[in-house]
């Protein structure tokens, strides 16, 4: 699922969050990198990363990231984090002959089911270009938790909406619920859903956050 235009608005400040390693870059790029003070950025257009895989996994998963659809840059930087919480930039690159990037980076240790993280590509003075689809990470039991709301999207199943705007399919015993809910769900979670584009989730457990289940 496409989520790059929604998403826009939401990135206009941009601060250091998650200490990931990323593999693409020699150890002394890398350290250089940490040592960088906080970045903001003002968004003005981003493109879509084309490819994310995987888009699941729990902490410590390895990710290759490709995208060819990128404005021409000298240099790039790379980085990761979740929605109003924050990026942070790991490490430098060059583009190849055809403008493709691409990079190998892991999930952190550290990482929550709690909420999807996304992968962000700058430019050399750091204005964002590129973002991903949002990256699922998982517990050990393979498992996503999302807080959110409840939503008609007129697709005939049940959908809800996270705090980051992202929409999911939801199936399993959801007796009760009702567009407008505010709900904490927990299960497993696929990309490839049955309703329209958005990611699915199978419901193990809900509850209301007023406390109703």
């Amino acid at each position: 699922m496409s989520t790059v235009s929604a998403l826009a608005p939401r990135l206009a400040r941009l601060a250091p969050m998650l200490p990931l390693a990323l593999l693409l870059w020699p150890p002394a790029a890398r350290e250089a990198s940490a040592q960088r003070p906080m970045v903001y950025a003002t968004i003005d257009s981003l493109r879509h990363i084309q490819s994310v895989e995987p888009r699941l996994g729990p902490p410590g998963t390895t990710v290759e990231i490709y995208t060819e659809n990128l404005p021409p840059q000298a240099k790039i930087h790379v980085g990761i984090g979740a929605m109003r919480a924050g990026f942070e930039a790991l490490g430098e690159g060059e583009q190849q002959m055809w403008g493709e990037v691409s990079a190998t980076v892991r999930v952190p240790r550290y990482a929550g089911w709690e909420r999807p993280l996304v992968f962000i590509i700058f430019n050399g003075i750091f204005s964002p270009i590129g973002i991903s689809d949002p990256f699922h990470v998982t517990n050990e039991e393979g498992m996503v938790q999302r807080t959110g709301r409840i939503t008609d999207e007129g697709l005939g199943c049940v959908t809800m909406r996270d705090q980051d705007e992202y929409m999911y399919a939801l199936s399993g015993d959801l007796e009760g619920l009702k567009p407008g809910d505010e709900v904490v769900v927990e299960g497993a979670i696929s990309i490839e859903g049955p309703c329209g584009e958005s990611d699915s989730i199978a419901v193990a457990r809900w509850r209301a956050v007023d406390g109703r289940s």
